[in-house]
């Protein structure tokens, strides 16, 4: 055998490993896409369902969530109809529950200093720099 013959037996052989090597990875490749193919179909089965729920509970969100900006702005019209409530009975009888309250207590000041014959004592006090003076040492001052 010369050296060529050699060669191209060697070549022969590395030309062999290599199909077979590469053979070999393309079954295992294949493998893989069937696996992965059945995966995706699998998960394609589960999921439409699954979207399907998920859609049927977003839709049920939404019902309530009408149903509770509902409330709330009913809520809203019935505090703002408290407040206009308010507002109006105070301003009706606010006033003269005043007016009525401070002459009750004008004629109770009255009745009671009318069954007391001794007249009533003076509370007024006079302030000079920010202390109180007597009303006995205010007349003995002014007088």
């Amino acid at each position: 055998m010369t050296g060529g013959e050699v060669a191209g037996i060697l070549v022969a052989v590395f030309w062999a490993i290599l199909v077979s090597f590469l053979a070999v990875v393309l079954v295992r490749l294949a493998q893989t896409l069937r696996a992965t193919t059945r995966l995706v179909a699998d998960v394609t089965e589960q999921a439409v369902p699954l979207l399907a729920d998920a859609s049927a509970t977003v839709r049920a969100a939404q019902t309530q969530l009408d149903r509770v900006d509902a409330i709330a702005s009913d809520v809203q019209e019935v505090t703002s109809n408290a407040s206009a409530l308010s507002t109006t009975v105070a301003s009706t009888f606010g006033g003269p529950l005043v007016k009525v309250a401070a002459f009750g207590y004008g004629v109770r000041q009255a009745l009671s200093r009318r069954g007391d014959d001794a007249p009533a004592p003076e509370t007024r006090r006079s302030v000079i720099v920010g202390r109180s003076v007597p009303p006995a040492r205010r007349k003995k001052r002014k007088g």
